[in-house]
């Protein structure tokens, strides 16, 4: 069978076509095109969702051509249409969302509506499905979400910890902001943050004995007994070091190294407490945050030596951030529970929360 997923949650038209073994649940992707708007809001600093909206509008119909013409599949051949239903921002999400609407009408093909952070999840799915072992504790981290999730063989998940004020990404980016280093700021403080790890390596090395600043942040409820996530205070704490270093801007590699390791070392550590209470056969990272080297490196190293046979999966670094393979693999797995709805209930949903 073959899947056509649309994804326009936020800054990124994307189409993509998955071919599914009925037989094997093997999902390959023959096409995932995506018309990325970050260039535009760079200059703002952050995703405009007026501006968004417009660029949707213009991009989708081209990119879901292309998706097409790429996989060599006809719209008669498609056995569903899989689309982003929420959350994310109501004016982008309506384009795919009515775009759908139109072509289930046109070509006669059900619909399977996706939640955006199930389709985070999914992506895990695409490649490595046959290798998933149950329960799985799932970290999904991107700019608008950090969530725990336990998931079951039946596909049924169960939020176990989620972030109480920003998201780990979110944090990234203000961070970044802060700093004056621009958008989007996890991959510029992750850069920072390599760049200074490969100084310490070459310090080491040839023994240089050059100053080397000591920054300290804080890891705010690391310990707590819970699996929820707080970033707002690692963030002021981070603006009140700033404040007072009047030559911060000398050691920004260091302020960006110890930034990012406050954050992994939390999203590491609370993701295997979950997977020791839980007692996870996999844990799965997902989420734009995931396309981060460093996490997914610690966290698979967590899971290596801290967990006995457990497996650890993290998507392809192109099904990390928005793309609509991971969207059309979550409706390949809801059409396969038999989870469609008639184009005309089809509905936008800002808002919509995992169940």
């Amino acid at each position: 069978m073959y899947i056509l997923g649309i994804e326009t949650s936020c800054d990124e038209s994307a189409a993509s076509v998955i071919k599914a073994d009925a037989k094997t649940g093997r999902l390959k992707v023959l096409s995932n095109v995506i018309a990325s708007q970050i260039e535009i809001h760079k200059k703002y600093g952050g995703v405009v969702p007026e501006v968004a909206a417009r660029e949707h509008v213009l991009n989708i119909l081209p990119v879901i051509n292309e998706a097409l013409t790429k996989a060599k599949i006809k719209p008669a051949q498609l056995t569903a249409i899989g689309v982003t239903k929420g959350p994310g921002l109501i004016t982008s999400l309506i384009t795919g969302v009515e775009t759908v609407r139109t072509l289930a009408y046109v070509w006669k093909k059900p619909v399977v509506e996706v939640n955006h952070i199930d389709g985070h999840i999914y992506a895990n799915f695409i490649e490595a499905g046959h290798l998933i072992k149950y329960p799985a504790v799932i970290l999904t981290v991107s700019g608008g979400h950090t969530i725990l999730l336990t998931m079951g063989r039946t596909g049924k998940i169960k939020i176990i910890g989620e972030t109480r004020d920003d998201a780990a990404g979110e944090a990234y980016d203000k961070a970044a902001k802060m700093m004056g280093l621009g958008y989007p700021g996890g991959p510029i403080i992750a850069r920072y943050a390599d760049q200074h790890q490969a100084t310490l390596a070459q310090r080491s090395i040839s023994n240089k004995t050059e100053r080397i600043k000591a920054i300290e942040l804080p890891r705010p409820m690391m310990y707590s007994a819970d699996f929820d996530f707080s970033f707002s205070g690692l963030k002021t704490a981070l603006l009140y070091q700033l404040q007072k270093d009047q030559r911060w801007k000398r050691w920004i590699p260091q302020y960006c190294f110890e930034y990012q390791n406050a954050i992994i070392d939390i999203l590491v550590h609370k993701t295997i407490g979950a997977a020791r209470k839980f007692r996870a056969k996999t844990v799965m990272l997902a989420g734009g945050v995931s396309a981060n080297t460093a996490l997914r490196s610690r966290l698979a190293e967590a899971v290596r030596t801290k967990l006995t046979g457990a497996n650890f999966l993290v998507p392809k670094f192109e099904y990390t951030t928005d793309n609509a393979a991971m969207i059309a693999a979550a409706a390949y797995y809801r059409l396969r529970w038999k989870k469609t709805i008639p184009f005309q209930r089809l509905r936008v949903d800002a808002s919509l929360q995992l169940k």
